[in-house]
């Protein structure tokens, strides 16, 4: 405590003063820290924010690698599939977007079909 005060010497009432004031300043610090690692809500809390951004962060980069990768299986695709059959194919999707409502019945009576099939499979495997 009395490091600012030559040996042999006592200190002045001035220095005791400053001595008291820095000896209160280090203990609220010391407090505080304390406080904060006893303060379980807040360390969770503030876990949980650093988890969040972190799931953010992750979720953005599968987003890119997602996109990356599926954009140059298509590339490879286009460039692998010969060009009369990449002609039917944009000519298909071409007559099933005019006629969107076919396709879509389409699809709703064979999901009726296989919905009626499951049932009458299940009702006959109990008996």
């Amino acid at each position: 405590m009395t490091d600012n005060v030559p040996s042999g010497q006592d200190p002045t009432p001035d220095e005791l003063r400053e001595q008291a004031r820095a000896t209160r300043e280090e203990l609220a610090h010391t407090v505080e820290a304390l406080a904060a690692k006893a303060d379980v809500k807040a360390q969770a809390r503030q876990k949980a924010g650093e988890a969040k951004v972190q799931a953010r962060q992750k979720g953005t980069e599968v987003k890119h690698q997602v996109h990356d990768t599926t954009a140059h299986a298509l590339q490879a695709a286009r460039v692998k599939t010969p060009e009369p059959v990449r002609e039917k194919a944009t000519h298909a999707a071409a007559a099933a977007n005019e006629h969107r409502g076919l396709v879509l019945a389409a699809l709703a009576a064979v999901t009726v079909v296989c919905v009626v099939t499951v049932l009458l499979g299940r009702k006959r495997s109990e008996r």
